[in-house]
């Protein structure tokens, strides 16, 4: 229900209504955890078997997808660097 403010004007707002609304929480994505320390989220796109062999991979050698990736990134990099001499 709408109701007309001392100074003139429609309000139907928590402040006229004496509802208070909850203070806004910080927004998250649930079930997903920030990165450790200082690493920074990367986003790639990659084919569906590609991706499902890295994940049974990591499974198998006890680590996670994540880790298994920058493992794998750094290798590359290095054999990148050694190539552009």
């Amino acid at each position: 229900m709408l109701q007309l403010a001392t100074h003139g004007t429609v309000c139907g707002s928590a402040q006229c209504t004496g509802w208070v609304m909850a203070e806004k929480k910080a927004a998250g994505k649930p079930g997903r955890k920030a990165p450790d320390g200082t690493k920074k989220q990367f986003l790639s796109s990659m084919d569906p078997d590609v991706i499902r062999a890295i994940k049974v991979a990591a499974a198998e050698l006890d680590r996670n997808a994540s880790q298994v990736l920058e493992t794998a990134a750094k290798e590359w990099l290095d054999r990148y660097r050694a190539g552009k001499k």
